[in-house]
Parts: structure tokens; sequence; C-alpha cells
């Protein structure tokens, strides 16, 4: 591919331009004639040079969407580029001479191959260079139809009939033996981001493509983009233009007065527009000329669009949908264009074009499907601190799709040590958590509060700016989907905390609603989970820490008691700060923008040494919001559970006038005492952990079957109580407070247990409300 063929990418940066060109390896004429294989400019913003190449355009012959069949410049690809043969005997069918370049490289490569030209002669040099090659040349002539081999899996053969422009029908048809067929119509030249910018275009009768014409920027486009396809003016072109732009940036600067070198002239013939290649038979035949390969839009389609009145283009392009797949008509537009003038009778500039959208480079399915494989199935998200975490040893859990710190590991300690010295940094000294994974989604809007009415179980119109409360959000079942403290940061303005593997689904949520139901609601949805680092301080020594770090704000209990919310400075950070606790002891959650993130954190730590800080992993937060007896989403509940269920029945409001599972809530299966209710469990043996999951029966057997009345959501060996706990969904629960029941293990090994109340630490609040 030579310069007419390459593309200039742009990236913008600030006040300037990127521009980076990268001239194919393989491509001696151009290295010969001089160019460097890469150039590098940066230029002020607006002055733009477009090298964006062309893309080259199919014929609509019958049967052409047969396997086997491609464009030439692909066949010429994949045996210059790739050393791959597209067949043993292949037809270059074209209109134009560029595709004579694919028929001499498939000859050079010990390809068989034979020439179809629709022109009715051809003298440019490259056909004179085919021929001389021995590569047989049919001018005037097109393939009329195309034969599978057995099963329909390839090219047999093909029909080769006398063509001139303008007849209706072939003659003197003759059979041509092939198995792969590389057309060629012409090359659009890639309009996309000079259109996107307002560029106005033309069309060319020469290239019969569009090119562009006049833009209102300083914006210059050369090359196949310009709709020059010879190599000396592609030079002319962009040296032209990039003498312009450097004119343009420095203005004061001399020029270098650089000239193109000296290329050689291709001498192609001028092509012969062909948009429809005649078949034996009429389209009702079952010859399909296809225009649209995606949408499978043929070229009978177009024309029964125009009998039936859609004389507009884009009326057209909605009733056939041709131009509407996910090449969006990069491949198909023009040809489409082309059948409805011949159809109509007018010229194509009459009948217009359709948006030029993109994207404009084609990529292959392995980019999509490649990093989706393996170890990059789903992609991996990190924090900003992750690796501090990881230089101090952390251990990491898949949370939804982000890495969280599972534990950080000293010398000489197992996971269990550490676990444990987590758990009591916190109970008796200071923590600190990286929650940044935490889902954050702001909702604004004059309908806000009236928004989050509906989707939350509990009241929000009633929080006050600068307050905090702790939501249950069900689905129209009534069961719970999740939960989450939510903030009001000013009238019209919320911001909603989810679990962090339920971010997405639950802003997806919230847009359904909006967009499908509430379509009246004047609210807008924004996630914004990663835009904010989040650290929870939490310990005794918490406020010590904080004031440390010279907050701009008073951090007494008097002035951010618990629930509360308020935005300032921590030293030179901005931060918002929550009052909140997921520990059960004095806590605050700290949010500053990520890229403040990794600073911040090291201050904390700095700030909190004297006092014994510890960073903490999620292992420890549940252990710790287990003893407290806080629910997780997801652990606690399995689809089926309801606010009653887990005994948070008083968030549930009786005051508003509706919520999402609101009626199915009311109905008495679902109220029944009989329901599996949350409760806690204390073991007989206190160092005996209940596995997660285990069930508790009604009466233990040698054997199964047993009637299963519940199972373990949570459990965990608590350093601060110095036993095991563990938290249960249990048939009737809340009414066999003091019972004591069984969970029968492998190995006929059963774990007898006494139902408590679920909250086994600090139950009246005092530690977190100092």
């Amino acid at each position: 591919h030579m310069l007419t063929r390459t593309t200039v990418v742009g990236h913008w940066h600030h006040n300037h331009v990127m521009l980076f060109e990268r001239l194919a390896d393989h491509d001696p004429a151009l290295l010969a004639a001089g160019a460097p294989r890469h150039r590098l400019w940066k230029v002020r913003a607006g002055q733009v040079i477009l090298a964006t190449g062309a893309i080259e355009r199919p014929i609509a012959f019958a049967h052409n969407d047969r396997p086997g069949v491609m464009l030439a410049s692909a066949a010429r690809a994949m045996v210059e580029r790739y050393g791959v043969s597209p067949g043993v005997r292949g037809i270059v069918f074209t209109n134009n001479d560029d595709a004579y370049l694919t028929a001499l490289a498939l000859r050079k490569a010990g390809v068989g191959v034979r020439v179809v030209d629709s022109r009715p002669r051809s003298e440019g040099a490259l056909t004179a260079k085919a021929r001389e090659a021995g590569i047989e040349v049919d001018t005037g002539s097109v393939i009329s139809a195309v034969h599978s081999t057995f099963g329909g899996l390839g090219i047999s053969d093909v029909k080769v009939a006398a063509y001139r422009r303008g007849q209706g029908r072939v003659i003197r048809e003759k059979k041509a033996e092939c198995d792969f067929i590389a057309m060629s119509g012409g090359w659009n030249p890639a309009l996309h981001l000079w259109c996107h910018n307002a560029g106005k275009i033309r069309f060319d009768d020469a290239l019969q493509s569009f090119r562009p014409d006049r833009h209102h920027d300083a914006i210059a486009a050369v090359g196949a983009a310009n709709g020059t396809f010879d190599l000396q003016g592609a030079l002319a072109e962009a040296y032209g233009a990039g003498e312009t732009a450097a004119k343009t940036a420095r203005p004061k600067s001399k020029s270098a007065k650089l000239k193109p070198p000296k290329a050689e002239q291709s001498g192609q013939a001028p092509l012969e527009s062909l948009w429809f290649a005649p078949a034996t038979g009429k389209y009702n035949e079952g010859n399909k000329h296809f225009i649209d390969y995606q949408n499978d839009v043929t070229a009978a389609d177009l024309e029964l669009a125009q009998r039936e009145g859609y004389e507009s283009v884009e009326h057209t392009k909605r009733y056939t949908t041709f131009g509407m797949a996910t090449d969006q008509g990069k491949t198909s537009n023009l040809n489409g264009l082309g059948i409805l003038s011949e159809a109509t009778g007018k010229t194509i500039p009459e009948i217009g074009v359709t948006t030029f959208r993109p994207p404009y480079t084609p990529f292959s399915f392995g980019s999509i499907a490649g990093p989706l494989t393996r170890n990059l199935f789903l992609p991996i998200r990190r924090t900003a601190i992750h690796q501090w975490q990881v230089d101090q040893g952390a251990t990491f859990e898949p949370v939804g799709q982000w890495r969280r710190a599972y534990t950080y590991t000293r010398a000489g300690e197992d996971k269990h040590g550490s676990i444990t010295r987590e758990i009591l940094s916190v109970r008796n000294k200071v923590g600190l958590l990286d929650a940044s994974t935490l889902g954050k989604i702001e909702i604004k809007g004059p309908d806000a509060a009236e928004f989050l009415d509906r989707m939350y179980t509990n009241m929000f119109s009633t929080l006050k700016v600068g307050r905090c409360r702790y939501g249950l959000m069900m689905n129209e079942l009534g069961f719970l989907t999740d939960d989450g403290v939510t903030v009001r940061l000013a009238e019209d303005h919320f911001l909603m905390h989810t679990t962090s593997g339920g971010a997405d689904r639950i802003a997806a949520w919230l847009e359904e609603w909006l967009q499908t139901e509430w379509t009246h609601l004047k609210v807008f949805v924004t996630p914004v989970t990663e835009q904010w680092s989040q650290f929870a301080i939490a310990g005794p020594k918490a406020r010590d820490v904080l004031a440390k770090l010279e907050p701009s704000f008073d951090i007494s209990n008097a002035a951010l008691p618990h629930m509360s919310f308020i935005e300032g400075r921590l030293g030179p950070y901005p931060i918002r700060m929550f009052r909140i606790s997921f520990s059960g002891e004095l806590s605050y959650e700290v949010a500053t923008p990520a890229n403040y993130g990794l600073g911040l954190w090291n201050d904390i730590v700095a700030a909190g040494a004297e006092f014994g800080i510890e960073p903490y992993g999620t292992e420890a937060l549940h252990v710790l919001r287990a003893e407290k007896g806080y629910i997780v989403v997801g652990d606690e509940t399995d689809g089926t559970t309801t606010p009653i269920d887990v005994g948070l029945d008083g968030l549930v409001s009786k005051k508003k006038a509706d919520f999402i599972g609101k009626r199915s809530l009311e109905q008495p299966f679902l109220k029944s005492p009989d329901r599996k209710q949350l409760v806690g469990l204390l073991t007989e043996e206190p160092g005996e952990v209940l596995p997660d999951g285990a069930y508790a029966v009604k009466t233990v057997k040698d054997k199964p079957p047993m009637e299963m009345i519940g199972q373990v959501t949570s459990s965990y060996h608590s350093p601060a109580l110095g036993r095991s706990i563990a938290m249960a969904l249990i048939q009737g629960g809340r009414s066999r407070m003091g019972e004591t029941i069984s969970f029968p293990l492998d190995g006929g090994k059963v774990i007898k247990a006494k139902i408590v109340d679920p909250v086994f630490y600090d139950k009246e609040g005092g530690r977190l409300n100092v």
C-alpha cells in the first residue's frame, strides 16, 4: 500500500495535535522515493491533516455473497502481508486498473488468476504488465453467475458474459473455473472525519465517488482521502499540507522549501462506473445482487423501495436497512446510490448521501473477542492505590470486575493471623480500608428526591442536605436487590452508594425506570465510581488521625455526628467526608478525586503511624460487619429474601404511596412468620466455625433426606469476641430465639448452635456514636 492507502492518526492533547504517519514497510516504491518510515508532527489545534485513505467498493453481481468472494485489496493483503493464498485459482473482477496490482501479486505468488474487466478497453500500463505476465484478461465482460461447490461452502466456477454499459441483459456466457473472486468497483475516499467536522463534499465523475470539497476549519485532506490516487500527486499534497500547517503554527518561521521526491507514475487508465452486473434472468428468478452484505439488502430491494414511493434516500435507507449495519455503509452506501441512480434516472448528487458515521476504519472480530479470553475474559479494574497494596504484600479477591485487597499478610503470618491482626487494629486502635470500589451514582434534577422515594423502600425526600441515610432497594417481586448509604448533597442532588459488584447493574436499573416508565421525571443518573477514591478510617483513634490531616472543618461529634456529610479539604486534598460506618466503630469515609487518591492514602498512613494505623482488607471488613449484624446483599440474601426476612421491615415506609416492590411485599406469603428469617448463631463449641452455606435440619437422621429449615449465610471466627459467630436464614427464626439447632456435615459430623440475636457486638451503638 502506498501513501494513497496510509493513515495519519491525530491525537488531540490540550492545545496541540500529534500527527503520526506510518508507512508500510513493504512499500519499496515509497521508501525508494525518499520518504521516511515514520514521521511525527506536533501542530497547534485546528491545523489538522487528514490522510485517512480510501475504502474499496465491492461490485453487485449475482450471488456475490458466496464464501470466497472478497475485495481485491483483501486478496492482495493476504498474499503480500500475510503470505497466505486466497485459493488455487481466482478471478479478479474489476472496473479499474488498481485491481490489476492484485492480479500481478497473485501471479507472482504462483496463484492462478484471470481478470474480468467491465471496461470495453483497458490500455493502461498495469493491464499491459498483466498481459506480459501471462494473465488472461477479458475486457467488456462481467461475472453473470457464481456456482457453488457441493454443500455451498465454496466456489466451483463462474459465468463470464460479454457486457456493455447500459444494456439490460448479458450475452455469450462462458464458464471459468475458480475457487475465489477478488472484486474491485473503485475506491471511495474515507470522508468520515472530514464530514464529522462539517466539511462539504462533491461528487467526482472521474472517480465515481464523493471527495472533499471545502471546509470552514483549517483541515486539509491529502492522498486517497482527497481522491488523489497517484503517488506523485499524493506526495505533493502531503508536503504542501505540511508546509501550510507549519506556517500557521509558526507564522514567523522560514519555509524549509522541501520538495516531494520524484515518484514513478502509475499510468492507470480511468475507471468506468459499475454499480450492477446483469445476470441471466430477472431479479425474481433467484439471482440476488447483494448491496449491504450484513443486512442482506439486494439491488432488487432498492428498486422495490423506489416503486413503493420511497424517494428520499433517508427513507429508502430505513425502509431497506441498507447502510445501517455495523460498518455504517462503508462498503454499501455508494453502490446503493448507484443502483438508485439507475432506477430513477437521477444523478447520484441529485439523490444525495446519508450521514457518515464511525467507525471509519474496519477492525477484525479478533480485536473484539481476543481480549475476552483466558485471563482477559473480563477487564480487571484496579483502584488508585493498587500498587501500594501489592508492595505491602496484599492478596486480592475479585469483587465484580475489581480486585480488592483481601488481607495484608506480613512475614511469618498466615492469612488467619493477618486477618485477626487487622480486625483487632480496628477494634482497639484504627484501621484504613480502600473502599473505592463501592458503587457511586450521582442522581440530580428537580425530581431526584421523588425518584429515590420510588426506588427505595424508605423515604429520601425528607432527608436533609448534609445527611446520610441507609436504604434498601427491591425488585418488582418484593425481593432485596441492593442496599447502600445515600447522601443528600443539595436539594436536587444525591449521591447513592451501592455494592461494589452491583454498581453497573443498579445504574442500568435506574436508567431503565427513567427511560421506560417514568419518562416525565426530570432526573439525570451519572455513575461516578471511577472518579473517586474512597477510604474508610475506622476505630477509636479515627478522629485523632483526621485531626493530624488539618481538616478545614470541625470533626467533633457535635459538628459531624454519625450519618452526616461535609465537603472541604484535608490538607491540600479536596474531599467529601461521610460519617458512616460498616464496622460498628467510629468511622469516617473520605472521598477524593481519583488522581489524588494515592497521595491522600499515603498522608493518612503517615498521620496514623503514631496511633498504630493498619490497612485492613475485605475479609476483616466482613468479620467486623458480621459482629455488628450488618447484612451484605448477596450473602444474607438469595434472590428471594425480603426486607422483612432480614429484620429490616422498619426501613419499609408506611407513608409512601408507592415504591418498587410495594404491592408484591403486601402478599400474605411474603409476610408469613414461617418464612426464613435472619438470626445469629453461636456454636456450642466456641472454637468451631460453621461452614458457609451449611444446612440446618429439623431432625438429624442417619442419612438423607432430612428436612431442611435454613442455611448459614455468613460464618467467621471473631477475634473481638474470642469465639465463632454466624448469621443464618432459619425458618421462623425470630420466634426460635434460644433454641439449639443442628447442622449435619460431611462424614457424619453434626454441629449444634444456639439461635441468638444477629447483633453480636455493641448492640446499643455506643462505639460508633462517640
